[in-house]
């Protein structure tokens, strides 16, 4: 790029003002949703690009680049709606919210909503199958049993989060070690000093906050008309929930995600078809518009009424306008400029730290993006950490603090989009109660001003330069 494109900061600021903006007029004045403030974004940007010297054809290009990235995330969303609606039909779903309210106590059924998700999450490695499948279930759970839905939603994303961050088999745990240049093992223990404490308090706020709402849980007359319409509607048998298993096994051996995912969604429609009695045009019909049921009971069709492909369109849609941002907002160098203008007031440990998490959040607030968010701050600040003599694990954990977990605070983020889309409830409701989220870019931030957990490495100058120029061929590869 020539010095006639560098932006100035105040050019390279104006189109995340104009999203936050408009985000913010959208949401609580038109309410709108996110689709606008996007597109607004990107017009903004295209128009600073232009100023600045680029010409359309690029710009074309660098959001192109920006939806390329997220075209393997669309193709899961599409087959996480097949999932959804056939896991349904199928009887699988109903039989874990039939069980589940028969066997989770109201006095703990938040923490153990968080705990839940946290360990298949952890299991699977994807926050958003977690969330699409015994999230969604759980979801279901605590509507029947009287609980509000965004505050299961809050523990339902909190625990969901807690395997993207930790476990060996999540993308973004394996991207953020590459980008700041250390290893996948150093980076998921280096990661417990704020994973295990954050989680830790969370699960006793959930409790807390439980027992304010579990006096008012539903009575078990209620959650015998729930149990007793799910039996009439579905055949219900603890068998059916070998299924949920063989997912966690098929994830566990780490086969390909689009291929476990079409095996996954198979078997919920054949379980469908010789358990559930269900014919051809059926399936294919939840697989395409999700299920549909009048059974007479509020509270079931609610808990029912969801999945198919055409319910992950606005969603998809979402994802498309937030990458394609991401996208030219990088390729103008707009996020560079930034973040370059944040690294430049750097004086202590701490206001390192609170620098990274800091400009991590500003990219997810600007693009939406899991990966962008980890993967600009983690290539700009690589060097800040080793100049100062800090290990980059140190970064690794900063960067997936944030990019990772927080960006979940963002309402229009992917994350939260897609939570919003699956669970039924609006970003704005359940993000007050993702404590996860809250607490682990907190305590990051503590722990650098208290120098607590900062490992520490003598890095020479040469080695700098060097693994600088290795981490850009690897970031070339990635994106």
């Amino acid at each position: 790029m020539s010095s006639q494109k560098q932006l100035n900061i105040y050019f390279a600021l104006a189109p995340i003002v104009i999203l936050t903006i408009l985000a913010a007029l959208s949401i609580f004045k038109w309410d709108a949703g996110m689709f606008i403030p996007l597109l607004g974004g990107i017009i903004a940007t295209g128009i600073v690009g232009m100023m600045a010297g680029f010409k359309w054809t690029d710009l074309e290009k660098f959001i192109a680049q920006g939806v390329a990235r997220a075209l393997p995330a669309i193709f899961i969303l599409f087959l996480i709606g097949v999932i959804i609606g056939t896991w349904i039909l199928s009887g699988v779903i109903p039989s874990i919210i039939y069980y589940g309210l028969g066997i989770l106590s109201p006095k703990i059924f938040l923490p153990a909503v968080a705990l839940i998700t946290g360990i298949v999450s952890m299991t699977l490695g994807s926050s958003f199958t977690s969330i699409a499948t015994v999230g969604l279930a759980l979801m279901a759970i605590g509507e029947g049993l009287g609980f509000p839905s965004a505050i299961v939603a809050g523990a339902v994303i909190s625990g969901a989060f807690l395997g993207d961050k930790l476990s060996p088999l999540s993308d973004t745990t394996n991207i953020a070690p590459v980008m700041a240049d250390t290893d996948l093992f150093s980076h998921i223990r280096h990661m417990l000093w704020d994973t295990i404490p954050a989680f830790a308090i969370s699960l006793v706020l959930y409790w807390v906050v439980g027992l304010n709402y579990s006096a008012g849980a539903a009575t078990d007359g209620q959650v015998q008309e729930i149990m007793l319409g799910l039996e009439k509607l579905f055949l219900i048998n603890p068998l059916l929930l070998i299924l949920p298993l063989l997912t966690f096994y098929i994830v566990f051996k780490r086969m390909p995600a689009v291929p476990s995912l079409i095996f996954i969604s198979a078997l919920g429609a054949l379980i469908a078809l010789l358990v559930q009695g269900s014919n051809i045009s059926q399936i294919v019909n939840v697989m395409t518009d999700g299920y549909k049921v009048d059974s007479g009971i509020k509270t079931i069709d609610s808990l029912l009424n969801r999945g198919g492909i055409t319910s992950m369109l606005p969603t998809i849609g979402l994802v498309v306008l937030a990458t394609g941002l991401g996208g030219i907002l990088d390729g103008t160098g707009a996020f560079k400029r930034i973040i370059d203008a944040v690294a430049h007031k750097i004086k202590s440990t701490g206001s390192l730290i609170l620098s990274t998490i800091s400009s991590t959040f500003l990219v997810g607030l600007a693009s939406g993006e899991q990966y962008l968010s980890i993967i600009l701050p983690a290539r700009t600040f690589r060097d800040k950490f080793k100049e100062r003599g800090l290990d980059t694990k140190n970064l690794s954990r900063c960067v997936e603090a944030a990019g990772t977990v927080g960006i979940t605070l963002i309402p229009w983020s992917v994350p939260s989009i897609f939570a919003t889309q699956v669970l039924g409830v609006s970003a704005m409701a359940f993000i007050p109660f993702i404590f996860f989220a809250f607490l682990v870019p907190v305590i990051n931030i503590i722990y650098g001003y208290l120098d607590i957990s900062i490992a520490r490495k003598d890095y020479s100058h040469e080695e700098i330069s060097n693994q600088g120029l290795a981490k850009n061929s690897a970031l070339k590869s990635i994106m």
